[in-house]
C-alpha cells in the first residue's frame, strides 16, 4: 500500500515537472510545412514588439519568415482554416509610431524584409517600353533606396519619395508616402501603375486603376487591411543630376521679404567666410535624412521614443491650426515644438 502511494506521487511530480518545463503552446499549431518558418526566439520577438515610435509595445506569438509570396498566402489560409483566425501584421522597416507594424496575443508578424534574402537580386526591374516610356517592377520588401540606385543607373528616378528612403515600398505604399515633393507629383501612392497583392482570401492579384480598381485603390493607402503588397510597378522618369535649394515668395511679397531677410542679416556678428551654400548631387539630396540619422545614432538619439503625429489638414482650417497649436500652444508657452514638417498637396495630385 505504501508502494503505491509513493508510486502516485512520484506520478504526481513528473507530470508537474512536466507541465513547468514544457515549451509554451499556442492555440494554433502550425501545418509542418509552415512550421519552420516560424520564429519564436526571444531575440527575435523582442525585435518584432517594438517599432520607431518606441512608445507601443506588443509582442507577437511568433515572427513568420516568408521567402517567396506563395508562403504568405499559405500563412493567411492557414489562418482562416482556423474556428478563429489569428492576426497577422506585415512589417517592413516598422518605421510606425504607434505599434501599427505589431500584433500582441497570438498574432503573427510577418516579415516582410525576409523575402530580399530570397530574392537574390531580382527585387527591382527596370524595363521601358519601344515608346520611351519606363517603369520599375519592385517587391513589396525592397527598400526605396534601392530603387532609386537601381533607377540611377539608367539615368532614371521615381517621381515621388518619402524624406527617409530606408523604408519598404510596400510599406509607405500601405500608408501614403508623403514629402516635400508631393505638391507637385503627389504622394507616393499616387505614382504607382500595378500592384500584387495578396488579399485576406489567400488569393494572390494582379490590379491596376484598369482592373480589380476597387483593390487598387483600397491597397494604396490601406494600411495593410485590404491585402499584403508584394509588387509595386513604379513609373520613371529622367533623373536631375543636381539638386539646390531655393527660397520662394510670393511675387507680391518677394521685395519686402528679401529685405527683412537683409535686415535680419546685417544685425549677426559673424565673419563673412563662414558663409557658404550648400550644393548637393540628387542622390545626396533624396538621402539626407539618412545623413542626420548617422550622426544620431552615432549621439544615440535615434532609438528614443519618437511622439510624433501626422495629419491631414485641409485648406480651411490651416488658420485654426496656426492660432491654436502654433500660436496658443507652442509660442506661448515658449515650447519647442523639435520636428515639424509642413507639406501642402494638390487634391487633383
Amino acid at each position: 500500500m505504501l508502494s503505491k502511494i509513493v508510486f502516485s506521487k512520484f506520478i504526481i511530480v513528473l507530470w508537474l515537472s512536466n507541465t513547468l518545463y514544457a515549451p509554451q503552446l499556442s492555440a494554433f499549431q502550425p501545418p509542418k510545412y509552415l512550421a519552420p518558418k516560424f520564429s519564436r526566439d526571444p531575440q527575435t520577438l523582442k525585435l518584432a514588439s517594438t517599432d520607431f515610435g518606441h512608445i507601443i509595445h506588443n509582442t507577437p506569438w511568433a515572427v513568420f519568415e516568408p521567402s517567396s509570396v506563395s508562403d504568405i498566402s499559405a500563412l493567411i489560409n492557414f489562418s482562416n482554416s482556423l474556428s478563429t483566425p489569428f492576426t497577422i501584421a506585415p512589417r517592413g522597416r516598422a518605421h510606425s509610431t504607434l505599434g501599427q507594424a505589431m500584433a500582441q496575443g497570438d498574432g503573427v508578424v510577418l516579415n516582410m524584409t525576409n523575402l530580399r534574402n530570397f530574392r537574390k537580386g531580382s527585387g527591382i526591374s527596370v524595363s521601358c517600353s519601344p515608346s520611351g516610356y519606363c517603369y520599375a517592377d519592385v517587391g513589396g520588401e525592397q527598400w526605396w533606396i534601392d530603387v532609386l540606385h537601381a533607377s540611377l543607373k539608367y539615368g532614371l528616378t521615381p517621381l515621388s519619395f518619402a524624406n527617409y528612403l530606408y523604408l519598404t515600398v510596400g510599406g509607405t505604399l500601405s500608408n501614403a508616402g508623403i514629402s516635400g515633393r508631393a505638391f507637385r507629383f503627389g504622394p507616393q501612392i499616387s505614382n504607382v501603375l500595378e500592384l500584387d497583392v495578396v488579399t485576406g482570401k489567400g488569393e494572390l492579384v494582379t490590379c491596376s486603376p484598369e482592373k480589380d480598381s476597387k483593390l487598387f485603390f483600397a491597397a494604396l493607402g490601406g494600411l495593410g487591411q485590404f491585402g499584403v503588397i508584394t509588387r509595386a510597378r513604379i513609373p520613371l522618369a529622367p533623373a536631375p543630376t543636381r539638386a539646390k535649394l531655393a527660397k520662394y515668395y510670393d511675387k507680391n511679397s518677394q521685395a519686402r521679404a528679401e529685405e527683412e531677410v537683409a535686415n535680419l542679416v546685417k544685425r549677426l556678428n559673424f565673419l563673412p567666410t563662414f558663409s557658404y551654400k550648400s550644393n548637393a548631387s540628387y542622390e545626396e539630396f533624396l538621402d539626407r535624412v539618412h545623413t542626420r540619422e548617422l550622426e544620431e545614432r552615432q549621439l544615440g538619439t535615434w532609438d528614443v521614443p519618437h511622439a510624433w503625429l501626422n495629419m491631414f489638414v485641409p485648406s480651411s482650417r490651416i488658420s485654426d491650426v496656426n492660432e491654436g497649436a502654433f500660436k496658443g500652444i507652442i509660442l506661448k508657452q515658449n515650447l519647442s515644438p523639435g520636428i515639424c514638417g509642413l507639406y501642402h498637396m494638390n487634391r487633383n495630385k
